[in-house]
């Protein structure tokens, strides 16, 4: 069942950030945009490449009104860890939430019941806490990050310009489209 449009279910997880542990809920994920980035597990070889990428994004999404928080099933404490251990991880700034109850995850309708990790899953969500975009890989298939921050800019717009819709490839300042009776089999 798809989560898109749909308000973000209640949960409380422990994270780790700038050396520090700290409480995340819901309501975190509210009055801003947000990018929720679930991987399967620390300390393997796909999630660094992918959380590193993410981190070098961070700046861009930062300067768009994006938060950033990855999950795995691991615990907070996994987090550290992981970031004093690995020079990829090391460098991350954002918030790395962790699931080891499982209940974000499946929130989030990304959990792997019989192996008790997540699937790749990237999900941004509007200011309002509602799913606006969503993208799912398989375990072997590391995501782009920078492909990532072009979805945001087209949600953004989308939100800020109701009426409107960013066409395939759409890029920012680029010619969007306003649906309309007129426009029916004419692209």
């Amino acid at each position: 069942m798809s989560l898109i449009g749909k308000e973000i279910l209640p949960f409380k997880a422990s994270a780790f950030q700038k050396g520090k542990f700290i409480d995340i809920t819901e309501e975190n994920f509210k009055g801003q945009w947000s990018v929720v980035c679930f991987y399967p597990a620390d300390f393997t070889f796909v999630c660094p490449t992918e959380l590193e990428d993410l981190q070098n994004q961070y700046a861009t999404l930062k300067e768009l009104g994006v938060e950033v928080y990855s999950v795995s099933t691991d615990t907070h404490f996994t987090h550290k860890a992981w970031h004093e251990n690995s020079p990829a991880i090391g460098k991350v700034e954002y918030i790395m939430i962790g699931d080891p109850s499982h209940v974000v995850s499946r929130n989030f309708d990304v959990l792997i019941e019989e192996d008790g990790l997540a699937d790749r899953g990237t999900f941004i969500i509007d200011p309002d806490g509602v799913v606006q975009a969503v993208e799912i890989n398989a375990g072997g298939i590391g995501r782009d990050a920078s492909s990532l921050v072009n979805k945001i800019k087209a949600a953004q717009y989308v939100r800020n310009h109701p009426g409107e819709v960013c066409p395939a490839k759409w890029q920012e300042g680029g010619d969007t489209l306003k649906p309309s009776l007129d426009l029916v089999g004419k692209i």
